[in-house]
């Protein structure tokens, strides 16, 4: 039975080694996945960390931190990493951390939220392309955006820093 709940201090090794391995061959992916969620960790800017948990195990994660539009803080934020055990994906975990990040940004007031990824596997969560609102250096269609309170704004975003981390 997978069950979810927040990051513990205890999880740190056992994220990063799934982050790690979740991320490992896959095709878009810079290899740094798991330094980018210390990185937000050490920083204080990982405003939501969930694991899914199956017997004692942690087999999912997700990481959710704000991200600046022009310049400012609009009360957005980034999805991602997230990362299931190679063994377990395409069974639903990662739809549902994704789902329980996304529901405790609505409840603790966030306007919305962008993800860089696969524009069919997040338009199940609402995401949809803007091309109002822009990331730099990637086809417009894989960058979405989910506005959870009034209108999408526009400009380009940047994530925080720790996504460069290596």
């Amino acid at each position: 039975m997978i069950a979810l709940r927040p990051e513990r201090d205890g999880d740190v090794a056992a994220i990063g080694a799934l982050v790690t391995a979740a991320f490992l061959g896959a095709e878009h992916s810079s290899g740094t996945e798991g330094a980018i969620v210390d990185a937000l960790r050490a920083s204080g800017m990982l405003a939501v960390s969930l694991v899914a948990e199956d017997d004692g195990a942690i087999v999912g994660h997700v990481a959710f931190s704000p991200v600046a539009i022009d310049g400012h803080d609009r009360g957005w934020f980034g999805l991602g990493p997230v990362a299931v055990d190679p063994r377990l994906q395409r069974q639903g975990i990662g739809a549902r951390l994704i789902e329980a990040g996304l529901a405790q940004l609505r409840e603790a007031g966030a306007q919305g939220c962008v993800v860089l990824g696969d524009p069919g596997y997040y338009a199940r969560f609402g995401f949809a392309s803007d091309p109002a609102l822009i990331y730099p250096g990637v086809p417009g269609e894989y960058f979405q955006r989910l506005a959870f309170a009034g209108a999408a704004p526009t400009g380009t975003v940047a994530y925080s820093a720790c996504f460069d981390a290596a």
